[in-house]
């Protein structure tokens, strides 16, 4: 017998120490770093070094410039967009997941979860095409309930568009958080004399207000990146940061504003990390709470 276990008794565990990934785990992980460093390293350097270069050296001015002017009204009016959509996709999805999980009917529950998988991810030109053939000018829809011309290239006809894929976006992120509502808590609040109204104000939404806050982040997110649809449907018409940048980058209106472009880029980048840097969190207190 050895000296350790002799020393370390008859009702001693031994402790066995398991050997790391070592070099070998790294190996296997060199071809994601570099797909990762290819991807998204190369662009953001290239992104960063141009927002900081005015005139072949190092400058703020396409910083500066971006926050003044149309190119500031475009990211206000981006950032206006996005927090009605977030706020009104999150009100109406809530509802209709609400309604879809406390429905007795299978087939409802999965037709409208898989449709919702669906329209989430459908946009762009294709979504912009739908809309402008039925409510467009010269809609199939649009003569016969007697909609202003020109009301769907606006500021809240663009809202509703993006509304087609942020409530089904909705709807898929509140589902899982409104399944996790035991039963037993309905019935303990009940017993202990509350109504409906002090269940869903104590109970329900305080274990849902992270999923909530959680999903208008990321319809917010879904909203303030979109481009190929607002191009599309409204052009100028609604200033918006992601048709400033398309601009400058091609030179449609102005030639060698392309640094500009990445600096709104830049700022995008920087919105984009705020509104991750509130996700995350709220993500994980809500799988705490629901599992």
């Amino acid at each position: 017998m050895s000296r350790t276990g002799a020393e370390a008794g008859p009702g001693a565990v031994a402790k066995v120490r398991r050997p790391g990934p070592g070099w070998r785990g790294w190996v296997g992980a060199l071809p994601l770093l570099a797909f990762f460093a290819l991807v998204f390293g190369v662009p953001a350097v290239v992104l960063v070094a141009g927002a900081f270069t005015a005139q072949g050296r190092p400058s703020l001015a396409n910083l500066a410039q971006s926050l003044q002017g149309g190119y500031l009204t475009a990211m206000l009016g981006s950032v206006r967009l996005s927090a009605v959509v977030a706020l009104l996709g999150a009100v109406l999805g809530t509802f209709l997941a609400h309604a879809v999980v406390t429905s007795r009917s299978t087939m409802l529950r999965e037709a409208v979860l898989t449709a919702s998988g669906v329209l989430a991810n459908f946009g762009g030109v294709p979504l912009a095409f739908f809309w402008i053939a039925t409510l467009g000018n010269s809609g199939v829809v649009s003569g016969l309930v007697g909609l202003p011309s020109g009301s769907l290239y606006t500021f809240w006809g663009l809202v509703v568009v993006y509304l087609y894929f942020s409530v089904p976006l909705m709807v898929l992120a509140m589902a899982p958080a409104l399944d996790g509502l035991r039963p037993q808590w309905r019935e303990a609040a009940a017993s202990s004399g509350a109504t409906s109204w002090h269940y869903w104000r104590f109970v329900a939404l305080p274990v849902l207000a992270p999923a909530m806050l959680g999903g208008v982040v990321l319809l917010f997110g879904g909203a303030f990146s979109a481009y190929a649809t607002a191009n599309a449907m409204v052009g100028t018409v609604v200033p918006l940061v992601t048709l400033k940048i398309a601009s400058a980058l091609t030179g449609d209106v102005l030639v060698g504003y392309e640094n500009i472009a990445l600096a709104l880029s830049l700022d995008m980048v920087v919105v984009a990390g705020l509104v991750m840097a509130i996700y995350l969190p709220l993500q994980r207190r809500t799988s705490r709470w629901l599992h």
